[in-house]
């Protein structure tokens, strides 16, 4: 569901930006007041975590689309509604400027997509109040499925009301709304079933790790040096190996897009914005579409010692371990920024 900035009019993106930004800074205010030795290395190995699911693409049965997880709930459930969007953030401005998976003019409208909705809207007013109701695991699975669902159907709505609000495409907005909807809610089911596994699955293990921890009295001093490697251990191996594994398919987006237009990319008019972020993009992309720019190098293949490395295959795991290891990076930086904001606060 990440959109590109065809899809998008300088005044769109430039207002999402804003949006987005303010967001940020909010969130950055927020955060502070609950961010404590745990949540800072959590920020990151949850963010490469996240990356790394991105990379996933599973095809959807008789479609011939795929999908893949946003994790913006996910993040929410285990780092706080604020914390999450911080890291959701983190993760799509490195796919935008490292992978081009996404435009930069449409990165706010893509944070705002992928974060806003699932961490500030649905984990707060769904996702919650189902858990605390129910706080067992079939509150779990409900909850999950349920905000899961919501927040990719808000999302996509989202992408359709951006590209109509923009009007530099002249596809039919309601053959569009019709094909994205009901694709996000299969792909929707999905994240919610993968969500509530992994929720599930912790909830036994280590609740602690919650943002509202569950019986987890027993666990209260014990160090969680374990689970943030089971969880960078987890990014690693999927960023570099069950990467090469994900659907062709075109996503939810790009299918529905093709269904409206005939066109999986959309040609918009161009503009100088779009020009020069595009420039900045082709520069910036050092793995575009998570594969190498330049697979053959500038020697012929006969005399390039290393072209029997530079592979497809090795190119989508050197972007699932780079991408990996950068947002681990960027959201661990952020998590430490803020806290060290924190401390002067509290002395006074």
């Amino acid at each position: 569901m990440h959109m590109a900035d065809a899809l998008v009019s300088p005044a769109v993106g430039g207002a999402m930006w804003a949006v987005s930004a303010g967001v940020i800074g909010y969130c950055s205010t927020r955060v502070d007041k609950s961010l404590d030795d745990r949540t800072v290395p959590l920020m990151g190995v949850l963010g490469a975590f996240v990356f790394a699911v991105q990379m996933i693409n599973f095809a959807i049965p008789a479609t011939g689309s795929s999908g893949h997880l946003g994790g913006g709930l996910l993040l929410a459930v285990l780092l706080g509604p604020y914390a999450a969007f911080l890291t959701i953030s983190s993760i799509l401005t490195v796919q935008a400027l490292l992978f081009a998976d996404g435009g930069i003019l449409a990165l706010g409208c893509n944070i705002f997509n992928l974060g806003f909705f699932p961490c500030i809207i649905v984990y707060p007013l769904i996702y919650k109040p189902i858990t605390r109701t129910n706080p067992s695991s079939t509150g779990i699975f409900i909850g999950s499925l349920t905000a899961a669902i919501i927040g990719l159907q808000l999302g996509s709505l989202g992408v359709v009301l951006q590209t109509l609000l923009s009007g530099i495409t002249d596809m039919s907005m309601q053959t569009f709304i019709l094909f994205m909807q009901p694709i996000h809610l299969a792909i929707g089911i999905v994240e919610g079933l993968a969500t509530a596994s992994i929720i599930l699955f912790i909830s036994n293990a280590r609740p602690d790790i919650l943002h509202f921890p569950m019986h987890s009295g027993r666990y209260s001093k014990v160090p969680i040096r374990k689970p943030l490697a089971l969880f960078l251990f987890a990014a690693l191996s999927t960023g570099c190996v069950l990467s090469l594994f994900a659907s062709n398919l075109p996503d939810g987006l790009e299918w529905s897009l093709f269904k409206t237009t005939g066109t999986e990319e959309v040609t918009g008019p161009t503009s100088t914005i779009h020009d020069t972020l595009a420039g900045v993009q082709e520069k910036t992309a050092l793995f575009p579409a998570y594969g190498f720019k330049e697979p053959a190098a500038h020697l012929p293949s006969g005399r390039n010692p290393f072209s029997l490395a530079i592979t497809e295959e090795s190119g989508t795991s050197l972007s699932g371990f780079t991408g990996s290891l950068l947002t681990l990076l960027i959201a661990s930086l952020v998590g430490i920024l803020l806290k060290r904001r924190k401390i002067p606060g509290r002395n006074s």
